[in-house]
């Protein structure tokens, strides 16, 4: 029977929205809302567990360390707060309240009543895959209207700041800072003595933050200063006094912030025009990447090449919102119809993903020997976000893979330029695919020593794989011609080493080494029939056909030894009749349209997953209780009944929509009791979008 997952026509159920306190968050209450994502430094979200109000915490950085961002609003000279959790003795305010809360895949919204005026915050982190200049500028927008909801006219003004938290993951450290009163008003922070390629609790040693505004009429002000002080002039005063703190000093010493005081005059009816603030953090150089010679090459963010410099990129930005978030309309309506057409409790789960993804990828270029940037040389760096901060590691991008292949392929491409390239130049030494480009973000520089964490078989067969996908999904073929002895060179290493593998880690390097594992046997042989597609894709037949010879022995032997003895399941490492795990990989024949396994195997093992499903989903194997949602979402694309993909999708989305984590969404958890582990804000989660991919490639199926 031909393989299918989709129905031609499919109910569009509504989620009913989720309570927290006294407001309803739709379509759920995530474990974080994501406020300001762009970048692995500009990494803004509101913790939630079983509800926080956008005035009931401060925003953390995805560390949990707190990232000072306050705002006021005075209705006619009554004060309340809607941002942060800031306490001003100097001055007297309230809580505004919270009606509503809601997240899109690149906005997250709220509403609080003030006295007898409605508040609408908007966090605006635009999604732009397609637009390099675009989607490479590490800012976001921050969007405040307001209106009437008791028919009578109000005098009301809004306050925010930053504080100087937002640039060290150290606070002892001494900051400076300066404000610019052109076009826009600029508050740029940074630290007195920076360490350019250095982190301290994942936070960046260089580079300044941004909060700017457009300087338009006459009723906006601004201040820096300490905390309580700044707070204290507006609450008492709804303005700020145009002055500048130049006492510069460490961040924690009087919590120096950078503030802004919009008048919005009389509010009655309609809601205000938005006042749209920007929130940026920039570093130049980047990254630095090895290339020949063990040279050290510095690389910068790509929108550079665009503007004379951060702020005048800033300006552009801030003049863009309107366009910015009509674009971001449409994006979110596509994503949304895409996922609700497989499940209804998918596009939640889809949406919710979607900024944590790109949040962890810069876009970068090299520049000439004349200085200025080398547009033809484009390079994509992900940070492996909270697990060990490597750079592109392998086993990382390709869980994150069918959301960079349905955001745009091109971006996974140039994801793997920096792998290929640097393995290209001959210094890494093994005969397998390096782990990572570096195992501290943002420094690539490589592993010549051929030391990284060994993962021969996982990081062979993941780069043949994420190979052959894009050009599938591209037509673009390029990639394969320049670096096909290289993926030659990993085939032949998956021969020797895939069918019966040795003893060595998978992706899920948490639970330890093991010999003769079933699911890493998948991914070489995946890897061997898709090195036979490259070559027939390159011409070579003869190749094509040795390769794809090899590959189906090999999965005809492989079914041999990973059926359990009773016939009904596939074992976690052969011969261990009793063992189980996530047969995930076997989603890799689906991406590629190889037909390498036989329908029973996947009929199989929809009937066995039917019968150790708990709580929060199937364990991950038998060794423990924990899972990962992205290789969840994987298994569920080979489901041969939809009930089951379903239930992987519903058990994904009920710990996501739990309460029982308020840490930027975790992959890794345990399926029996929802606890969280340690992971968080990883970029795998662009692993749920492994059923939006799979139904660009299978569009008119329907269901079985």
């Amino acid at each position: 029977m031909m393989f299918s997952i989709f129905s031609l026509s499919v109910l569009l159920l509504v989620v009913a929205p989720a309570r927290c306190g006294n407001w309803t968050s739709t379509p759920f209450n995530p474990p974080s809302f994501p406020l300001a994502v762009r970048s692995p430094y500009l990494s803004a979200w509101l913790p939630q567990g079983n509800g926080s109000a956008l005035n009931g915490a401060w925003p953390q950085f995805w560390t949990g360390q707190i990232l000072g961002w306050a705002g006021f609003v005075n209705v006619d000279g009554t004060s309340y707060s809607f941002l942060g959790d800031a306490t001003v003795a100097s001055a007297s305010f309230t809580k505004a309240t919270q009606k509503s809360a809601n997240f899109t895949a690149t906005q997250s919204t709220f509403v609080l009543s003030a006295g007898s005026v409605d508040l609408t915050v908007r966090f605006l982190s635009p999604v732009e895959p397609s637009d390099f200049t675009k989607q490479s500028m590490p800012f976001a927008y921050m969007a405040i209207s307001a209106t009437s909801t008791d028919g009578n006219s109000h005098a009301v003004q809004v306050y925010t700041d930053i504080s100087a938290e937002w640039i060290s993951g150290n606070t002892s450290l001494a900051a400076n800072w300066s404000t610019s009163t052109q076009d826009i008003l600029t508050h740029q922070i940074q630290l007195q003595n920076s360490a350019p390629f250095t982190e301290i609790d994942d936070r960046a040693q260089y580079g300044s933050a941004y909060y700017s505004t457009l300087n338009q009429g006459s009723g906006i002000t601004y201040q820096t200063g300490e905390d309580i002080i700044v707070r204290a002039q507006f609450l008492n005063n709804g303005k700020l006094n145009n002055i500048s703190d130049t006492n510069f000093r460490p961040i924690s010493d009087d919590w120096p912030v950078f503030a802004y005081s919009h008048d919005l005059g009389t509010v009655s009816g309609d809601a205000t025009a938005p006042v749209v603030i920007g929130v940026g953090f920039v570093r130049d150089p980047a990254l630095e990447y090895i290339v020949a010679n063990g040279v050290l090459q510095n690389r910068s963010s790509y929108f550079l090449n665009s503007f004379t410099s951060p702020s005048d990129a800033m300006s552009s930005f801030l003049q863009d919102y309107d366009n910015a978030l009509d674009r971001a309309y449409a994006f979110d309506a596509r994503i949304n119809s895409d996922a609700l057409a497989i499940c209804s409790d998918y596009a939640g789960l889809v949406s919710l993903s979607v900024r944590q993804l790109l949040g962890a990828i810069e876009i970068t270029l090299s520049k000439n020997s004349d200085g200025s940037f080398n547009t033809s040389d484009v390079i994509v760096f992900l940070k492996e976000i909270s697990s060990d901060g490597n750079v592109n590691t392998v086993d990382v991008v390709f869980p994150a893979w069918p959301g960079l292949l349905y955001l745009n392929p091109e971006i996974g491409k140039l994801l793997l330029e920096g792998l290929f390239a640097y393995q290209a130049t001959g210094q890494y030494p093994n005969k397998w695919s390096v782990h990572d480009l570096g195992a501290t973000y943002p420094k690539a520089v490589g592993h010549n020593d051929g030391q990284d964490e060994a993962m021969p078989v996982e990081e062979s067969g993941n780069m043949v794989i994420m190979a052959l996908s894009y050009a599938i999904k591209s037509g673009d073929t390029s990639q394969l011609s320049r670096y096909e002895s290289l993926l030659d060179q990993w085939t032949q290493f998956l021969i020797e080493d895939s069918l019966i593998p040795n003893n060595q880690l998978s992706t899920d390097d948490f639970a330890g080494t093991l010999p003769n594992q079933t699911n890493l046997a998948i991914k070489g042989i995946v890897g061997i029939k898709a090195m036979a597609k490259i070559a027939d894709l390159l011409g070579d037949t003869s190749k094509s056909s040795n390769y794809s010879s090899i590959a189906s022995s090999y999965a005809s032997q492989w079914q041999t030894f990973a059926t359990s003895s009773e016939g009904d399941h596939l074992t976690l490492d052969y011969g261990n009749d009793s063992s189980w795990g996530l047969s995930y990989n076997l989603y890799a024949d689906k991406l590629l349209q190889l037909n390498l396994f036989p329908e029973s195997i996947y009929t199989m093992q929809t009937e066995w997953y039917k019968t150790v499903d708990n709580t929060f989903g199937v364990p991950l194997d038998t060794r423990h209780t924990y899972t990962k949602s992205d290789w969840q979402i994987f298994t569920a694309g080979f489901m041969t009944d939809t009930s089951v993909r379903d239930m992987f999708i519903s058990a994904v989305t009920k710990f996501a929509s739990s309460g029982m984590s308020s840490q930027p969404l975790t992959d890794w958890y345990d399926a029996v009791s929802g606890n969280p582990e340690t992971f968080r804000a990883r970029p795998v989660v662009g692993g749920h979008l492994a059923l939006v991919r799979l139904k660009q490639l299978y569009p008119y199926l329907c269901r079985r």
